[in-house]
């Protein structure tokens, strides 16, 4: 037997059945990241997609209904390449799988409904959520103008009823959502819309969801018996199988790690069905699928490109450097965190400083998305939690609690004001601590944003440990609802820019936004674009103004071979710098036909050679600082190079504000 055939197979729930069934079904849910992981299952979506076509087109299963497929939603984000892409670089693999029928799930909409719709026309497949209604589009008309049902007809005949539903918990921590939408009680929906799908012929009914395993179990006990066969869950990371008041209730893990192959038959004594339900995981023996290979190639080779592009700009060196964001307040630290906390309307925010992986000074000038991505490379989101606040100065207690060890524990915050003393015994060196401007009341309540990473415990902090964790720590906004801060902050810039703004930017986004820069700028951390001929003074550097995307069918960065632009561009500069336009015209980064060439392969490879060797000069230069004795300077916190901003966006200018004190007492 080859691998495919038999590497990580589990038999979930078995059946006596031995005759040919009568439907053959393929269950998915929550993938995000299309490369293998390092502990097994390693998943990947080239293996994954190898077990597909086994199940697909294997002889064995010669002369049997073709698969049918179902995915219950999150594919759009987190990820590092949905930073990038907004969540397009997902639509072909996606369906490469097969997928029939899909249901909605809260991170597909983390880029505003416009993207979400964008996204769902490349989909091959319908995308379903009946119970989530948005009146504007009319009465009675799910969010994004989804479908309610679908009925699909397997290649022996027999009709298939879908009905997507989700759960209400996960709405309320979306922020860039249209206003007065309207939920329906899924079990109730389902009493409404099924009975019309059996109407039309349907012999099995599949509810394909987008809710936590409790609210499945809810369901299920809500439904008349026989209205529902079985449940295929997703929005919980894990793999499981139960049956509750006669319906199969299943989820099949995450990340392109696990699935489920079903077989189904109909009962011989009455009506209902028999299931055989099969775990694949997705080890290392599997084969790759070449052919997705290809594809995720192409997709690394696309991004790098884009990495290069500027996505705003900073009137003031941001300051990352290990030796900082550990230690002390860092002016990048601030503007995280403030940034984390009116996202979420939090009374305070904070964040590991070991969170800011740069290790170096951002100086005043462009951005560039790789900046943001090499920062703040992790995937944990950002959560809301809710505690007392003792649990908040132990927090504060065990982030000063190493030093002077460089730990990457130590705080930096946002509405939070402290001081510590390093020569006090660790887990008493807090002086005072302050939120909002007055002290930590150690029975009020506080809202906190901060790090997944941290509400589950990591770097000592147990105060912050949620109850789903064991904790006691209540949960607002959870990992899985969360925005990675690398998503967070080129939200925050693609909201800021003048030109070459991103085209499906939401009315629901820019409400939001609005309302984070209100509250954020209020102190003057933004320096708006300069006037044309605005006078360069002498400390001024020149920044060349980048030009607008080309408005012609022609690609000047992407995958095409190289052209001859004076003519057909009317002598486009090649100099100059794109900004990042997040374009809707670009090709298919992975479906391309042309040849993958374009002219900034070189200008990337010479770009990481100098990052590679500017690295290494940091490195000497700290080695060589350290061993004569000499502590690094700090930055100058004053505009460095005068109120000089592009024209084409504002510039940030985050600054030292005292939060964090150091003093002995």
């Amino acid at each position: 037997m080859s691998p495919v055939t038999e590497e990580g197979l589990s038999v979930t729930h078995p059946t006596h059945r031995t005759d040919p069934p009568h439907l053959r079904l393929i269950h998915y849910n929550d993938v995000y990241h299309v490369e293998e992981g390092s502990a097994e299952p390693v998943g990947g979506v080239a293996r994954f997609q190898s077990v597909i076509n086994h199940y697909r087109s294997d002889p064995c299963y010669s002369g049997q209904p073709d698969l049918l497929t179902f995915f219950s939603g999150d594919a759009y984000n987190p990820s590092l390449q949905s930073t990038v892409t907004k969540g397009k670089h997902m639509v072909p693999f996606l369906n490469k799988v097969g997928t029939d029928v899909a249901c909605v799930g809260n991170h597909d909409l983390d880029f505003g409904v416009a993207q979400f719709r964008h996204l769902r026309d490349q989909c091959r497949f319908p995308w379903l959520l009946a119970n989530v209604l948005d009146p504007a589009l009319g009465e009675d008309v799910p969010i994004a103008d989804c479908g309610k049902t679908m009925m699909l007809t397997a290649s022996n005949g027999v009709k298939v009823g879908v009905v997507g539903l989700g759960e209400r918990e996960w709405l309320g921590t979306i922020n860039a959502l249209p206003p007065d939408l309207i939920y329906k009680s899924a079990s109730k929906t389902a009493m409404e819309l099924v009975p019309r799908l059996r109407e039309q012929g349907a012999e099995l009914i599949v509810a394909v969801t987008h809710q936590r395993e409790p609210n499945d179990y809810k369901l299920a006990e809500n439904l008349p018996p026989g209205l529902v066969d079985i449940i295929m869950g997703g929005h919980d990371h894990f793999y499981a199988h139960t049956v509750v008041n006669g319906v199969h209730v299943l989820r099949s893990g995450t990340d392109f790690k696990q699935l489920s192959y079903i077989e189904a038959w109909k009962k011989e004594d009455g009506p209902g069905w028999d299931f055989s339900i099969i775990r694949r995981d997705i080890v290392r023996l599997i084969p790759e699928d070449p052919a997705t290979m290809t594809m995720v190639g192409r997709l690394t080779s696309s991004l790098q490109a884009k990495l290069e592009k500027p996505i705003g700009f900073t009137t003031r060196a941001l300051d990352g450097r290990f030796s900082t964001v550990r230690q002390r307040e860092s002016n990048l630290g601030n503007f995280a965190c403030d940034l984390m906390r009116f996202y979420y309307g939090a009374d305070c925010a904070m964040m590991a400083g070991g969170t800011i992986r740069g290790d170096q000074i951002y100086p005043p000038g462009i951005l560039r998305l790789k900046d943001i991505l090499n920062c703040f490379p992790f995937e944990d989101p950002v959560v809301l939690i809710r505690l007392d606040g003792k649990a908040l100065i132990d927090a504060l207690e065990n982030g000063v609690s190493q030093l002077p060890a460089m730990e990457g524990r130590f705080p930096q915050v946002s509405n939070i004001a402290f001081s510590y003393n390093p020569s006090a015994p660790s887990g008493s060196r807090i002086n005072w601590a302050k939120v909002d401007g007055a002290p930590i009341d150690y029975n009020r309540k506080y809202t906190l944003a901060t790090r997944g990473y941290m509400a589950r415990g990591k770097d000592g902090f147990s105060s912050l440990l949620i109850e789903s964790e064991g904790g006691q720590v209540e949960e607002i906004v959870d990992e899985e609802s969360g925005i990675l801060i690398s998503t967070l902050l080129r939200q925050y810039f693609l909201s800021l820019r003048v030109l070459g703004k991103w085209r499906r930017w939401s009315p629901s986004m820019t409400r939001h936004w609005t309302t984070v820069h209100e509250n954020l700028h209020s102190k003057g951390w933004l320096k708006g674009p300069s006037a044309p001929g605005s006078p360069v003074t002498e400390k001024t550097p020149h920044h060349k103004r980048p030009s607008l995307p080309p408005r012609s069918k022609q690609y000047y960065y992407g995958r095409f071979p190289e052209l001859d632009t004076e003519e057909k561009d009317g002598g486009l500069d090649r100099e100059q710098e794109s900004m990042d336009s997040d374009s809707d015209t670009d090709p298919d980064i992975l479906t391309s036909p042309h040849p993958i060439t374009n002219y900034v392969t070189l200008p990337a490879r010479s770009a990481t050679e100098e990052e590679r060797r500017l690295r290494l000069a940091r490195k000497v230069t700290r080695t060589w600082m350290r061993r004569a004795g000499l502590q690094p300077s700090a930055i100058n916190d004053t505009d460095e190079i005068g109120e000089f901003t592009p024209s084409w966006t504002p510039g940030i200018a985050p600054r030292l504000e005292g939060r964090i004190v150091i003093e002995s007492t």
